[in-house]
């Protein structure tokens, strides 16, 4: 363990210790909702190379967690007339993502007709 001579005596260097028990600890502990949403989203936009606009649905499944993303799949003007694709995002219980599909696409200026149920 690194020591520094503080005046005159000698102190473990505290700082270490406190970074080491935390990254110890952080690999223990799962990871929390934020987690596994920033996560999702990252690995669907990496996949699909669309961007993953928001996450409109998200609650725990058997094996980990299901996500409904939001993505931009066609971008056109005005806005409104973007095509948005909701994606139905499989994820286990660390945050890997283990399957997703496509479950509709609609204009972005549509008023949701889309029921679940």
């Amino acid at each position: 363990m690194p020591q520094r001579k503080h005046h005159g005596t000698t102190e473990e260097n505290s700082s270490d210790v406190t970074d080491e028990q935390r990254s110890g600890s952080a690999r223990d502990k799962p990871p929390g909702p934020m987690q596994i949403l920033h996560r999702a989203r990252a690995q669907l936009t990496e996949l699909t190379g669309m961007t993953a606009e928001s996450v409109s649905s998200f609650e725990r499944s058997e094996d980990g967690w299901t996500l409904e993303v939001e993505v931009l799949e066609l971008a056109r003007v005005p806005d409104t007339m973007s095509l948005i694709g909701s994606y139905q995002v499989q994820v286990d219980q660390d945050g890997e993502l283990m399957g997703y599909r496509r479950v509709r696409r609609y204009e972005r200026g549509r008023a949701d007709s889309h029921q679940r149920g």
